[in-house]
């Protein structure tokens, strides 16, 4: 199956495609491209000049400030951001949290909340994975106590992404111990500057100080910060991971790492020829191709079902399985393309404190992008959970 475009998609497509071409900074195209860090900045800035066009939430109705686009029209977006090489939208206030309040929040928290996020003045992170309680998240122990008009929260997070960087967490947490699992958990929105939250950093295999853990010591939280019911919060953190799933198979950022790889390829020698002409690793990069080929096509389905109005269901755990499985793969290959001369780790070149590598530009930054991709199969819920979502949701097992 495949996405039958219209004249008005097609010049959906080339205005989006011709601003992106004029307003992308040369220095942000090209650390994406060439697989160098991304700092809050970098970030910031890219999330700022959106917001001048109104395309800073591309998945936001009109209501709420956003251009109101529907599921074809954001599908290319995420095209051609990843094809020109521009920075992911920071999807944790954005894509995550937003559609969460839009959905269950107050008249308040909407009011309140949406337009720092639109705006950039809000930098958000996310309070689900405790030690102990990732793939299993409704194991989760941190509690909360209603204590009068506030909520004092104990308990430890895990694996928070850029929290470092973060103003507000959401966060679920333990209001009924006595209740099932599932049922006992509440959703609440957290300051990070409130007295009692500490954030210390974990650095990764790649070196990068990019997830952290989160204290959280007698944390007083308003009671109006609590997003829809008590009790209810399970059923908000379904709902904002079907939207993380989705996102999660990033279609066009694998066809340009495909490119990418193919380049890379050329430019290596076996037996006087390019090793992308070797028949064995051709192989390997044909089988690859294909694999992404369906994915898109899946995806396609999925935005067609979207745009008949439909939710993201258990078809996002086939997304989240296939799209992790296809980005890992493409850095193997980068690796297994390079050889030896990916083991030259250079951190600041990486960062941007050194121009040229100490070896090749193109291969410097692999080996952390390959330790760094580790983790696609595992956040968002793992890819074995999400196998028994859909023998459970899809096959009826």
């Amino acid at each position: 199956m495949n996405l039958d475009y219209t004249p008005a998609d097609d010049a959906f497509r080339a205005d989006v495609r011709a601003w992106l071409e004029a307003n992308l900074p040369h220095e942000l195209r090209d650390k994406v491209h060439h697989h160098k860090r991304l700092n809050r900045e970098d970030f910031a800035s890219w999330h700022r000049l959106l917001g001048t066009r109104g395309w800073s939430a591309p998945a936001w109705p009109r209501e709420y400030g956003g251009p109101g686009w529907d599921a074809t029209q954001r599908h290319i977006w995420d095209e051609e951001c990843a094809r020109i090489g521009a920075p992911g939208v920071l999807p944790f206030g954005v894509s995550m949290v937003a559609p969460v309040l839009m959905k269950y929040g107050s008249e308040a928290q909407k009011r309140h909340y949406l337009p720092r996020i639109l705006d950039g003045t809000d930098w958000w992170c996310q309070g689900y994975s405790e030690p102990g309680s990732g793939s299993d998240l409704a194991s989760l122990r941190t509690k909360a106590e209603r204590v009068g008009d506030h909520y004092v929260v104990n308990g430890q997070k895990t694996w928070t992404t850029l929290g470092q960087y973060a103003d507000m967490m959401f966060c679920l947490v333990r209001t009924d111990s006595g209740a099932k699992k599932q049922e006992g958990i509440s959703f609440l929105l957290i300051d990070m500057k409130t007295p009692g939250v500490t954030v210390r950093p974990i650095i990764m295999l790649d070196e990068e100080h990019e997830v952290n853990e989160v204290f959280l010591e007698d944390v007083k939280v308003p009671v109006e910060n609590l997003v829809g019911e008590e009790n209810r919060g399970w059923t908000y953190a379904k709902y904002l991971l079907g939207h993380e799933r989705t996102g999660i198979a990033r279609v066009g950022q694998s066809k340009r790492e495909l490119e990418f790889l193919k380049k890379l390829a050329l430019n290596q020698r076996k037996n006087g020829k390019p090793l992308l002409h070797d028949p064995v690793f051709g192989a390997k990069v044909a089988n690859l191709e294909i694999e992404l080929m369906a994915l898109e096509v899946t995806v396609l389905r999925v935005v067609s079902s979207e745009a008949g109005g439909r939710g993201p269901g258990p078809e996002a755990s086939m997304l989240k399985i296939k799209g992790t499985e296809v980005q890992q793969a493409l850095t193997e290959l980068m690796v297994e393309t390079v050889g030896p001369v990916a083991a030259a780790f250079d951190p600041a070149f990486l960062t941007g404190e050194r121009e040229h590598s100490i070896v090749d530009d193109d291969a410097a930054p692999l080996a952390a992008y390959y330790f760094n991709y580790r983790k696609t199969s595992i956040y968002g819920g793992s890819n074995e959970i999400q196998k028994n979502i859909i023998a459970q949701m899809i096959l009826g097992l």
